[in-house]
């Protein structure tokens, strides 16, 4: 079969529904990795695995980042420039890998989507809740497969636990604790921008890796690249950002969250304007819903440490919760969900297991079938833009933000809109995707 692209403007969005050469069962499906090294290099890995792929093409703006990936596939041609790489060699590429700093995600999934090509993204979807809406409105309308990258939601550990809420393991819910160990700024160990500025190493095209991010000196070596970018508000999201979408992920599934907060409230150990904070506590009110008990669904977040009480939770003080993980505290018991660990109950009942699923082949035997995996952007767009609606509210710390979903935006607090999108560069901005008119 002739591959099948889609033919579609800058500003209009794709129309048709994803036929690609995939679906001819004989074939293979062709894949491009942007960002091919750290988790850009495993997520590639994982897909060379399934018998029916093909790597094809890989792009990182630091050309030193594509030496041990194009081991697995010598003769793709190597680029810096994802759009270079989409033109010239976009007929041979059926779908994509987005794995590059959070900033980078819209902008490159989004334009990936309009070329028609089936789009697997990192963990969290985007670095703003516009663009996350952006994102799953874009995958609704195109019927592309898409997957989020929080693999453990395949996972034997997070499926057992999901599986078990849903069928009642501990009746309804009342509320919800998660929380993870890592800390805002952990990994440049800066919290304002260094002072010195080294040489920008010859592999690397700094102006490509700050992309939509306004201009700024490369610094050091790992301050921002390759490794301490998470910290900094411009390109990551912090801990909330890095592990929200894995905690939480299990929290949505078993329960069901398919509505906004309504309510956002951040409590955290200070802040600047350049990194996040050392340690969070966020406050969400869900509505309720058919798994929960009252008519809202109150769910607190924590990270840097912080922990909940063992209060109400059915547990003796003395007990150890695991470092990151989630409470589901219900009518019947509770449960303990471990970050990539087996979940328990307070009152020690044994669980049906569910076997793993691999992630990666899910979303690969999606293009095949032509029939969407769980935790597609539709899912993976809703829950990234929960999660950073917590780092819009960390900014206006101890205010209650109320939320308006459909509206996109914060009623009772006007200024924390801005926050919601960012200033894109020159040249770098992102073309709305046209919403879907009805009738």
């Amino acid at each position: 079969m002739k591959r099948r692209r889609f033919l579609v403007s800058a500003a209009a969005t794709v129309a048709a529904p994803a036929i690609v050469r995939g679906q001819n069962l004989n074939s293979r499906v062709q894949i491009a990795g942007i960002g091919c090294d750290g988790k850009g290099y495993s997520d590639l890995s994982e897909m060379h695995g399934h018998q029916k792929t093909k790597l094809v093409a890989f792009c990182d703006v630091d050309l030193a980042r594509t030496q041990r990936i194009a081991k697995l596939s010598p003769d793709a041609p190597v680029f810096q420039d994802f759009r270079e790489m989409l033109a010239k060699q976009g007929e041979k590429i059926d779908a994509v890998t987005v794995s590059t700093p959070d900033h980078m995600h819209a902008f490159i999934g989004i334009e990936a989507m309009r070329q028609g090509k089936h789009c697997y993204c990192q963990k969290p979807l985007t670095h703003n809740v516009w663009e996350a809406r952006q994102m799953s409105m874009l995958a609704k309308q195109s019927g592309l497969i898409t997957r989020l990258g929080n693999q453990i939601h395949s996972h034997q550990f997070y499926r057992t636990a999901a599986h078990a809420v849903q069928n009642g393991a501990i009746g309804k819910v009342n509320e919800v604790h998660s929380w993870c160990s890592a800390t805002g700024h952990g990994k440049s160990f800066h919290i304002d921008r260094p002072k010195t500025n080294a040489a920008i190493p010859s592999t690397l095209d700094w102006d490509k890796w700050l992309g939509v991010a306004q201009e700024r000196p490369f610094g050091e070596w790992k301050v921002y690249h390759p490794w301490g970018w998470r910290d900094w508000q411009d390109f990551g999201n912090g801990a909330l950002g890095d592990f929200g979408c894995h905690i939480l992920d299990p929290v949505f599934t078993a329960l069901n969250i398919k509505k906004a907060p309504t309510s956002i409230t951040a409590d955290h150990s200070g802040m600047n304007e350049e990194v996040w904070p050392a340690q969070n506590t966020v406050r969400y009110v869900f509505p309720g819903n058919e798994m929960t008990v009252g008519s809202t669904l109150n769910v607190t977040w924590y990270d840097g440490g912080r922990q909940p009480s063992h209060r109400g939770t059915g547990f003796p003080s003395d007990h150890a919760f695991p470092k990151s993980g989630s409470i589901l505290i219900g009518e019947k018991a509770t449960m303990v969900i471990p970050h990539v660990g087996a979940c328990y109950l307070s009152n020690a009942a044994s669980l049906q297991e569910l076997p793993g699923q691999n992630h990666y082949h899910g979303w690969v035997d999606g293009i095949l079938s032509g029939e969407q995996p769980s935790d597609g952007f539709e899912y993976g767009g809703p829950l990234t833009e929960a999660v950073l609606l917590g780092n819009v509210a960390v900014r206006f710390r101890g205010q209650a933000l109320q939320w308006d979903g459909q509206a996109m935006e914060f009623p009772n607090h006007p200024d924390a809109n801005r926050y919601l999108k960012r200033d894109y560069r020159a040249g770098w901005e992102i073309t709305p995707v046209a919403p879907t008119v009805a009738g």
